[in-house]
Formats: C-alpha cells, structure tokens, sequence
C-alpha cells in the first residue's frame, strides 16, 4: 500500500462498526462508475480493508476510520473525499472528516534513513579509543567515584544533596554523573517512574526543588509521577527535545535550568485538577459542616477539637495567618483557593480544610487535606 487515509467520525447514537462500515460503502455506491466503487477498488486489491475503531461518549459514538490504499495519489485524494462524504449512520446524523493522510513510502525512507545513522553511530563508537576518549574514559571513572548513595534505597546522588538549600531531581544514575561533571551537587536520582519515598523527604527540606528531566516520553511520565505523588517541586527543566540529560553539553545543561518552566504554569497546561480527599473526620466536626452550611461562615478548630475562633468566609484568610500555628481542622462555607493553601502550608502540622468545593489549587501541600463538605 502506498498512502492510509485516517478520518475521524463522530455519530449522534450509538452504533457498531459495522454499522460505520456500511455507511461507508452503502452512501458511496453509484457515485462515480465501477472502477471507483469501494467494493470493487477492494476487490482488486486497489484498496485495503477499511478498519474502525470507536469509543463511546455519552449517548454518541467517536471512531477513527483507516483506509490504505494502492491508488495514485489523486484516486487516494478522491477515495478520501468519498469516505468524508458520509454524513449518516443508520437513523443517526454523523460528522466525517479526514484528519491525514499518510505517505506509507515516506514513512519508510524516513525509518532507513534513521537505522543508518544508527548503524553508522554504533560503527563509530566500536573503533578504538583515541587520545580524548581515553581521557573521557578516566573522568568518567573518577566522577562515578563522587557519587555516594543517598536514603535506604541508596540513590545515586551528588556530595550536597543533603547540605544545599537547592536540590535538582534527575532521572538515573548517568544524569547525576553528567551534573557532577559539571560542578552541580546537589542532584538526586529517581532510578525509574516508582519515585522513592526518600525523594519526598529530602525535598520538602529544600528551599528549592528543580525537576530536570529527559525531553522524551520518559521525562514526561516521571514529571506526571512527581505531580500524582504531590513532591515538592518549584520548577521544572527539560532537555531540548528528543534529548536526555546524560548526553547534554555544560552549555545546554545550565540553558535548560535557566528556561525552568515554574510548576504553575506546568500545572495549569497540564490541567490537572487539585486532588479532593474522601476521609473520615470526627463528628463532633461534622456537626460544625452542617452548622456553616449557607451561612458564609468559618469555624476555626485546633488539634483537641477546641473552637479557636468564628469569622466570616470573606476575613478568613487573615485570621489563618493569625492562628495558622494552632489550626487542626477549618470549617467553612466557601471555596477552598490557592491563596488559602498557601497561608496554611506553612503550619507545623497536618490541617483539614473543609470547603464548599476546590477552586483553582494549581500548587497543593502535602500537609494539606482539602475535602468536600457534601462528602463529609
């Protein structure tokens, strides 16, 4: 085959792909004459077999439609233009659109031409040593010495990790090597994307954390472990595209730190929603939930269940950084914000927030618990 047309096909009902398959061929019939029926084009073995494959959405049908095709370029065109004609499936109003259409040969010119500059890479590296790689070789061995072995799952790590007011989080051991090389320290391994419970507690000492991950597929499941896992992270970096830390040059090593995206704004891309706790609370507590319930009012409480003060939603925040040191549990009749977060993320101890709803928390703390009040 030399092209595959892909299209995207939206049903107001739900139906089967067999159904989506007989609209296709039945709303194409008779069109042009019958050396441009998709039966016969099949037949011949001009065009291949039609593949769908759907998901459901509610009370409709979402599919992806593939046609490979032996046609030239412009039959391909006009086949395509044929499968986006389709504008009905059984009794149901649908919606067809191609979304590409794929160039089979060019995909595989374009997959020799990387095997060869992978093979031609593997050549080179298997000749023998000169003069630099030699002394590439010996550094090598001599950083490797540097890095110690940091928590009980012993981590690969540089000399400062524990003593730096900063730390930067990488993803294995060559990462660390890499920073070594270049004079950064204070740098930790993950060692893979089931992040160590050490990383947690080292990085809620810090004053800063840096997350400097690879600009692949892997960089981007360790970052989405770190956020589910809620660790403390300040920003983040990432190797240019397609890159990994290890193989960076200095130059690109400290660009990449200072283009560090702040974790807000990753948060806010990524549009992950702040997570809403179900627990159990005591019921003297939920006795308060009910007592707030319209009343715009918060109700302040320490560790012994004790009612440290009463104010409306709208001072509460001030009297959170009053009594922040002393709260155990809040009770309000209001939405739970970032800037509310914020204030209490610096108490000594665990604090349950019991809101309304979650608004828009794009950086949660571990030490905060944020709950619903009509799932107490």
């Amino acid at each position: 085959m030399k092209y595959i047309i892909e299209a995207r096909i939206e049903v107001d009902g739900i139906v089967d792909r067999n159904d989506i398959i007989g609209a296709i061929f039945g709303q194409t019939e008779g069109l042009f004459s019958s050396e441009l029926d998709l039966r016969e084009l099949q037949k011949a073995g001009r065009i291949g077999r039609i593949e769908i494959y759907t998901s459901t959405h509610g009370d409709r049908i979402v599919g992806k439609i593939t046609v490979p095709s032996a046609l030239d370029k412009y039959a391909t065109a006009l086949v395509a233009a044929m499968v986006e004609s389709v504008d009905r499936v059984g009794p149901y109003q649908a919606r067809t659109k191609i979304e590409k259409i794929e160039d089979v040969r060019a995909e595989k010119k374009k997959k020799i031409l990387e095997r060869a500059r992978a093979i031609l890479y593997e050549w080179e590296k298997s000749k023998v040593p000169g003069d630099d790689q030699l002394l590439k070789e010996l550094e090598e061995a001599v950083l490797k010495a540097k890095v110690i072995e940091y928590g009980p799952e012993k981590l690969p790590a540089g000399p400062e990790v524990e003593s730096s007011e900063e730390l930067i989080i990488v993803e294995g051991r060559a990462d660390v090597i890499n920073l070594l090389r270049h004079g950064l320290k204070n740098v930790v391994a993950v060692e893979g994307v089931k992040i160590p419970k050490t990383i947690q507690s080292l990085a809620n000492k810090k004053k800063k954390v840096i997350a400097f991950l690879d600009g692949d597929r892997g960089g981007d499941m360790i970052l989405n472990e770190l956020l589910r896992m809620e660790i403390k992270i300040d920003q983040v970096a990432r190797a240019p595209h397609g890159r990994e830390v290890e193989e960076l040059t200095g130059k690109e090593i400290f660009e990449a730190l200072q283009k560090a995206v702040p974790i807000q704004e990753i948060l806010k891309t990524l549009k992950i929603k702040p997570k809403v706790e179900e627990l159990e609370v005591p019921s003297q507590v939920k006795e308060y939930v009910k007592e707030v319930d319209g009343k715009l009012l918060s109700i302040l409480l320490n560790e012994d269940l004790v009612e440290l003060a009463r104010v409306p939603v709208s001072e509460l925040a001030q009297k959170l950084e009053e009594l922040k040191n002393d709260i155990k549990y809040i009770v309000f009749d209001g939405i739970i914000t970032q800037r509310l977060v914020d204030i209490l993320s610096e108490a000594p101890r665990e604090v349950y927030m019991i809101g309304v709803r979650v608004g828009d928390v794009v950086n949660p703390s571990p030490k905060i618990h944020m709950l619903i009040s009509s799932k107490i």
